[in-house]
């Protein structure tokens, strides 16, 4: 059993997760900043520590992630407008914890980011999609350039339908969208192959069962 703490543990993929690790054998820790998430989070099978991502320093998420094997970084700022949280939360956020599981000693991370983000944005683009790109590009960034074991996985459009358990990925998938169900699945599977450290990919809907597409990118 390893202990896989999440980042932003009360969010839609996070949920998906936390069934599917537990399921898989793991022990699923999920951090949020509200007590009142932990009833409903327990219900579904995770530990629950509360970590507010905005106000914590980097010494406060070294303490939540002590005793990790590995850590999901599943926060975001939400759909709200709020251009200032793209900053604190996507960017910072997840800097603060991968600075964090460094410190603790814990070197798997495992981050959720978004499709196309390292491509160029037109000078039309909305301010808020343009601060959660450069937010979540930058993230992305700076964990490449960490020493952590890192896989970043880039979902295209998230949907609510339920899950199929057959997707597209590779760092050459173009866009589309896919279950939250099915991003939940993949980083689960991507936890437990190692051939999956150091890789970046492109997630969407596709034909191929999800272990046997990670099977093949971790094999490239």
């Amino acid at each position: 059993m390893s202990r896989i703490v999440i980042v932003g543990g009360h969010g839609k993929i996070a949920q998906h997760l936390i069934g599917i690790l537990r399921d898989r054998g793991h022990e699923p820790v999920a951090l949020v900043r509200d007590e009142a998430y932990r009833q409903e989070l327990e219900a579904l099978g995770a530990e629950v520590g509360l970590l507010d991502i905005e106000q914590q320093d980097v010494d406060g998420f070294a303490r939540a992630l002590q005793g990790a094997d590995a850590v999901v970084f599943a926060a975001g700022g939400g759909a709200d407008g709020n251009i200032e949280r793209k900053r604190t939360v996507d960017l910072q956020g997840s800097v603060k914890s991968a600075d964090g599981a460094a410190r603790a000693g814990v070197s798997r991370f495992v981050q959720i980011s978004a499709l196309g983000v390292d491509d160029p944005l037109p000078a039309s683009t909305d301010d808020t999609w343009r601060a959660y790109v450069e937010a979540k590009r930058d993230a992305d960034a700076y964990l490449r350039e960490s020493a952590l074991e890192w896989t970043i996985v880039r979902p295209g459009r998230l949907v609510d339908d339920p899950g199929t358990g057959r997707v597209r990925l590779g760092p050459d998938v173009s866009d589309g969208e896919i279950p939250r169900a099915d991003v939940a699945t993949v980083i689960a599977l991507a936890l437990d192959e190692p051939g999956t450290i150091g890789q970046t990919w492109n997630l969407v809907g596709g034909d191929t069962p999800a272990s046997d597409a990670v099977a093949a990118v971790a094999a490239s």
